[in-house]
């Protein structure tokens, strides 16, 4: 059987998922394309797979193949996907892992796949998103990942609340401050080992309230010329030295 109208209720309700709202009413989310697909796959959160007429499928699910219409309809993507997945939400609360990364209010899809990637590249244990920030289930985010997400604890959380848990816990948290800070490559490898390092918005930084929270400040020592890194590169730079 191949689902080849728009009107199917099936089909609606994934189309309805291209919405945040939709994705946290229902804890679900589409992953777009067979790496992402095969990713989902292997964390074993994959609830139901929608494959393009005439391809041949072979995974250990039921398959419901549609027309390429439909498929157009229920992705994001610019060219039609031979397979997406429907797919449960990461519904992990807890902070685990003693290298921590918080997210304040991170807004470019790009920039946050770009630092998920990092943090599994250099061994954060948890992101943790705060509110306001870009959502992890949005398709560009989760292209920008090549999959990554899957790969670590990611979980949204109040950044008072979690620094002040991670405070409780002995955690050194490091703030960013060109004008007040270490250089990263500076810093001593005993206070590499139990960390959170907060990365602030794409505009304003790391706010001044949560600012005053950190213990210490880290910097990039760069070419006077350049003024400042985007937020992905830095944060990227970061993590790299803070794993050596």
């Amino acid at each position: 059987m191949v689902i080849t109208s728009l009107e199917n209720n099936k089909i609606k309700e994934l189309v309805k998922l291209q919405k945040k709202k939709n994705r946290d009413k229902t804890n679900t989310f589409i992953a777009e394309g067979l790496h992402l697909v095969n990713e989902a796959i292997k964390e074993n959160i994959v609830i139901e797979l929608f494959a393009l007429e005439g391809e041949n499928i072979e995974y250990n699910f039921a398959v419901t193949y549609v027309s390429a219409e439909v498929m157009k309809k229920i992705t994001s993507l610019d060219s039609i996907p031979t397979v997406v997945a429907l797919c449960k939400k990461n519904n992990s609360k807890q902070i685990i892992g003693d290298k921590i990364l918080l997210l304040d209010e991170i807004q470019d899809p790009g920039n946050l796949g770009t630092i998920i990637r990092s943090a599994v590249a250099f061994n954060i244990s948890t992101i943790i998103l705060t509110n306001n920030s870009v959502d992890l289930y949005n398709p560009k985010v989760l292209r920008s990942t090549q999959g990554m997400f899957t790969h670590i604890n990611i979980i949204n959380m109040n950044a008072y609340s979690a620094i002040q848990q991670l405070k409780n816990k002995n955690f050194t948290i490091y703030g960013t401050n060109v004008n007040n800070g270490i250089d990263v490559r500076q810093l001593s490898n005993k206070y590499k080992n139990k960390f959170c390092l907060i990365m602030g918005n794409e505009g304003n930084g790391v706010k001044s309230n949560i600012q005053e929270l950190c213990d210490k400040n880290l910097y990039i020592k760069m070419n006077s010329n350049v003024e400042s890194l985007n937020v992905g590169v830095a944060c990227s730079i970061l993590l790299y030295e803070l794993d050596r």
